[in-house]
């Protein structure tokens, strides 16, 4: 089923245990519960979804290391090549001497380019970015609500899976 094929229904919930409890009993019913969009993180929806772990952790350590090297390449390049200074006949770049000295700038480093990364790569992921337009379900999903996608297809009965959604604890039913 290709992405222009699927299609979601959408069942708006009021209580996070309900929607958590949903999952289960909806998905024993045979349908497939893809996405929960909550106000707030609720312990143990991923779990219930299904959902692997996440590579964010990769993400911030690979862009940690870019500023850790960038640092250290910049500190390099001042010490050696821009303002080399003769300094007793001391190197110029002795990093395991200096330690101390090299220390902030690289952890600055190390920490602005992982922080502005996670950033970035937050916005891209979410589809955040400025002049999206924004899916909006329900008005109240960011407030007190919780929406559960659920993906049927085009051939299901709509009215016997909004009575399934209901009954699993549904205060609203979109389709």
């Amino acid at each position: 089923m290709s992405a222009a094929e699927k299609k979601f229904v959408y069942g708006i919930f009021n209580d996070d245990e309900v929607v958590v409890n949903a999952i289960g009993t909806l998905r024993s019913q045979g349908l497939k519960v893809k996405d929960v969009i909550s106000p707030f993180p609720i312990h143990g929806l991923d779990h219930e979804l299904g959902l692997a772990r996440t590579r964010i952790s990769i993400c911030a350590f690979i862009y940690g290391m870019t500023g850790l090297s960038l640092a250290l390449l910049m500190m390099y390049y001042m010490n050696i090549f821009d303002w080399a200074m003769d300094i007793g006949g001391k190197p110029s770049f002795a990093f395991y001497k200096n330690l101390p000295a090299f220390i902030p700038v690289t952890f600055e480093s190390t920490v602005l380019c992982a922080a502005h990364g996670m950033v970035i790569t937050f916005l891209l992921r979410s589809k955040i970015l400025p002049g999206v337009e924004p899916h909006i379900i329900h008005p109240r999903m960011a407030d007190d609500h919780f929406v559960m996608a659920i993906q049927v297809k085009e051939d299901t009965d709509l009215a016997k899976v909004e009575s399934l959604v209901k009954a699993a604890g549904a205060v609203e039913f979109k389709s």
